[in-house]
């Protein structure tokens, strides 16, 4: 009886949780966000899934209450009336959550990246400003101490202005670490995903990027991509590199669905010192020649940016911005820029400038 109610949807008057609505189950990363539920910080209220055997294999392993489900999610929204809603869809499907939402004043939050086309994200943009909601993006990158580090060292000028950043997100495969076919079915699809790896990996890049130069648009990109496993990813390329350039420092976005380990790194060049990240605990800093500083650890964010939900919460009551952060819809729309001169950048063989 414990668990259950830890489910409960009908929040009682001392409850402050926000009332999450959840849009979709066939992105893997909802699991994760069950675990908070677990935990009793997260206070769903609904579930939308049109497919009643994907919300019974996470029925049965979260053992959510059937009162939680919904096939139709308007219905859903009349019922339980939610705070937010978060998108765990198909990428490119994320615009059809703004498309409902908006209108009914309904803030959206939804899983990395923002959309699979920058087509999908102006018309996602038009619609929260015009209805006046909120519309974020989480990554988990977001969450990392070491990358808080990075980004307060910079902004302190200990290694002097930006020169270079190299940021590494990749794995061996969503097949070979064992996505579930729900997840590859749109996730391997070059319009449900709007690329393969370069979209997948190569957003957390782009984001991180635009965030390290506060929100500066870039003047050009230049991308390549390579399709080493055609067997096991027909559709859409497994290995992709987007070289980023501002006026006075280069970002080289590394993404791939072939390594032999995980890997989410990053690394920046001042003019006096490099940092960087190996994970998203472990940091070492070199300020002169000779010898690398020792890896440590950074402290843990403090709230509300230390946590999704966290932030989500403070966000929509107003007491931060999340305006300028890598959740930011400005911030987003930048990199779904830099997401899509990389994807022309490789269809045309050519240097991409961006229009001013």
């Amino acid at each position: 009886m414990a668990l259950l109610a830890v489910f409960t949807f009908a929040a009682n008057a001392q409850d402050k949780r926000l009332r999450l609505g959840i849009y979709g189950l066939n992105h893997d990363h909802i699991s994760g966000f069950f675990g908070q539920m677990r935990r009793g910080t997260a206070n769903v209220v609904g579930v939308y899934e049109p497919s009643k055997p994907l919300w019974e294999k996470y029925k049965k392993r979260f053992n959510l209450p059937d009162s939680l489900y919904f096939n139709d999610v308007k219905k859903m929204i009349k019922a339980r009336k939610p705070d937010v809603m978060l998108g765990y869809n198909a990428v490119g499907k994320h615009v059809d959550i703004v498309e409902l939402c908006a209108p009914l004043h309904i803030p959206v939050m939804v899983e990395k990246p923002l959309a699979a086309t920058l087509e999908q994200a102006k018309r996602m943009e038009a619609l929260a400003t015009k209805y006046n909601i909120k519309l974020l993006v989480n990554y988990e990158t977001t969450w990392y101490p070491s990358f808080q580090y990075i980004y307060d060292v910079v902004n302190k000028d200990s290694v002097g202005k930006i020169r270079k950043m190299v940021i590494r997100d990749g794995h061996r495969g969503p097949v070979e670490i064992g996505c579930s076919p729900e997840f590859l079915a749109w996730l391997t699809d070059p319009v449900l995903n709007g690329a393969g790896a370069l979209n997948d990996f190569g957003c957390y890049g782009a984001d991180l990027a635009t965030w390290l130069m506060h929100g500066q648009r870039p003047i050009a990109v230049t991308a390549i991509a390579k399709h080493y496993k055609p067997a096991i990813y027909p559709k859409v390329e497994d290995d992709a590199t987007i070289l980023v350039e501002y006026p006075t420092a280069t970002a080289s976005i590394e993404a791939s669905w072939n390594w032999a380990v995980n890997l989410k790194d990053m690394e920046v060049w001042g003019e006096r010192g490099v940092i960087h990240a190996f994970d998203g605990n472990n940091v070492q800093f070199k300020v002169k020649e000779g010898s690398f500083g020792l890896v440590n650890k950074p402290k843990s964010i403090p709230a509300p940016n230390n946590d999704p939900l966290v932030y989500l919460t403070a966000v929509l009551r107003g007491e931060i911005p999340g305006t300028d952060d890598q959740a930011s819809l400005k911030y987003n729309m930048i990199a779904m820029e830099i997401l899509d001169a990389a994807k022309r950048s490789i269809n045309e063989g050519r240097r991409i400038v961006l229009q001013p």
